[in-house]
């Protein structure tokens, strides 16, 4: 079998409960039938454009041999490196496609000004661009598309020749790239960003960088017909019932790697599981964590561990191995994209909210724009602490360091609460800054979510706002080390990322969630003051 999946207590005993009476009320069969009534009255509307993604792989399959000849095409002009300007459901399934069957991708889902240099002066004389957006109106892809134009058209290469598109039949950026004579890509309309794995969104880059998209299509048909049919064995069925079904309600699922061949996968899921079921006061706020995170001995009720092995059927000989209460999952990549999407939406019927909608994803982008349109000046730093800006919505008390404002912060989270760190900086230039994860994990008690800002805005920004109000939120900032312009836009990459920030920032304390912003002047002389102030 293409997957495989155990269980055991509490989610074994979600499993028992759920599992029959989903079998009974037709749930597998009427996914696949697309029925939009599944999730009730109220999500009947997006139900029924949003469900597309069930009978994905034959949708796509007449899209492969486009994709293998447009490829063929650059590598016979000596194009050999593709970039991916997307975000969120347009850029995590490629990223984990290619990291997982070995194929070269460049992903560019930042705004951050030192990414955004580093990145357009790659190899860029043998470079493809695509650009991919479900909207066809998201001002970071918009952005990164200004900035290729002018790097190609700057060393006299025709942007017609590099960049491809992604988008929606009829978006803004479908009606302006076709009339510009880009090469298009179309994905079905009806299927929503982070179910879009095996569309065009997820297929197109992986393909023209170098993946066998047949390969991953036969892996996700291996699987549907488990997923159809309305049988206690079907693995959409157990998932999401495991998941979403525990009582009291398991409502933090931690995320483990832990000898899989998959790479990133938790990424991918992150978004899936928290920007559908993160709405209406309830949800499940996945956690990624390594084999040697501070939350796997800590025992908290509310934490459901979630393994990827590499078999999860097989037999360990000792106690400690056998991961007693966790869900052990291994298959395919094609099987586990299709699994965890019927398992997600499985969950949105458990949790009684509509799983195809994102309804506080627009207030940060709003927020966003506002500051764009208006840009106020900056906020004065309630303090500085050895060049480390300190920023806040919500009582830090007489903090005056930033490991005061920090324990300040880490005070106001609930028993039952989480933290979520946000990094608004160069990921590429300080992979190491994603560390504080542990150290903060360790010092609060809880569960801590990491996420490089704006990306995460696409992916578990929907939670934060949506979902239980026992979040605390401290966001990490870099001063752009010079900025880049954005062609024939009134505002550069430092100051978009900057709104980005501040505009989330701004909806997170209308929500009454408490906000510690840091704010690196200099990260290159503060980055050890900033982990000793976690530590």
């Amino acid at each position: 079998m293409s997957f495989r999946i155990k269980v055991s207590g509490a989610a074994e005993a979600a499993v028992e409960k759920h599992v029959p009476q989903l079998v009974a009320d037709l749930v597998a069969s009427s996914i696949t039938a697309q029925d939009p009534a599944l999730w009730g009255k109220a999500a009947e509307a997006e139900s029924a454009i949003r469900l597309g993604w069930t009978e994905s792989v034959s949708i796509s399959r007449p899209l492969v041999p486009e994709i293998e000849a447009l490829r063929d095409e650059l590598r016979a002009k000596g194009v050999n490196h593709i970039v991916l300007g997307g975000m969120g459901g347009s850029s995590l399934a490629p990223e984990v496609i290619t990291a997982t069957m070995q194929a070269e991708l460049t992903v560019l889902d930042s705004t951050e000004p030192g990414q955004i240099k580093a990145a357009i002066t790659d190899r860029l004389e043998t470079t493809a661009v695509v650009i991919s957006s479900k909207s066809g109106g998201t001002v970071e892809t918009d952005s990164q598309k200004r900035i290729y134009e002018a790097a190609f058209a700057a060393v006299g290469i025709d942007p017609l020749e590099r960049i491809i598109i992604v988008t929606d039949p009829g978006s803004p950026l479908d009606k302006s790239a076709r009339e510009a004579g880009y090469r298009v890509f179309n994905a079905d309309p009806n299927v929503g960003g982070r179910f879009s794995a095996l569309t065009a969104f997820g297929l197109v880059p992986s393909g023209l960088a170098g993946v066998d998209l047949n390969e991953l299509l036969n892996e996700a048909e291996a699987i549907s017909i488990d997923l159809a049919v309305d049988q206690p064995e079907n693995p959409g069925l157990i998932l999401g019932a495991a998941i979403a079904g525990t009582s009291p309600l398991k409502n933090k699922l931690a995320l483990v790697t832990d000898g899989t061949h998959l790479v990133g996968f938790p990424d991918w899921a992150e978004q899936l599981i928290a920007e559908s079921t993160g709405k209406e006061g309830t949800g499940i706020l996945p956690v990624v964590l390594d084999v040697v995170s501070p939350e796997l001995s800590a025992g908290y009720a509310d934490v459901q561990v979630l393994r990827l092995v590499d078999d999860a059927h097989e037999f360990h000989l000792l106690n400690r191995d056998k991961h007693e209460g966790e869900i052990l999952v291994s298959g395919t990549l094609g099987a586990m994209f299709m699994v965890f999407e019927y398992a997600t939406a499985v969950a949105g019927r458990l949790l009684g909210i509509n799983p195809f909608d994102q309804p506080d994803v627009e207030s940060a982008k709003i927020a966003a724009r506002a500051l764009l349109d208006n840009r106020p000046a900056p906020t004065e730093p309630l303090f500085t602490d050895k060049g480390i800006e300190v920023r806040a919505h919500g009582d830090l008390g007489d903090a005056k360091t930033v490991r005061e404002a920090i324990t300040a912060v880490l005070e106001q989270l609930p028993a039952d609460g989480y933290v979520s760190v946000q990094a608004y900086v160069d990921r590429a230039n300080y992979p190491q800054l994603h560390g504080v994860r542990d150290l903060v994990a360790a010092r609060a008690g809880r569960p801590v979510t990491f996420g490089w800002g704006p990306r995460f805005l696409h992916s578990t920004g929907q939670f934060h706002k949506g979902g239980p109000a026992v979040g605390v939120f401290i966001q990490i900032l870099q001063a752009p080390d010079g900025d880049v312009v954005i062609p024939e836009r009134p505002f550069s990459f430092g100051q978009l990322i900057a709104a980005q920030a501040a505009g989330d920032a701004n909806v997170l304390a209308d929500h009454g969630r408490p906000v510690l912003t840091l704010t690196l002047t200099n990260p290159n002389t503060e980055l050890e003051h900033l982990f000793a102030a976690f530590n």
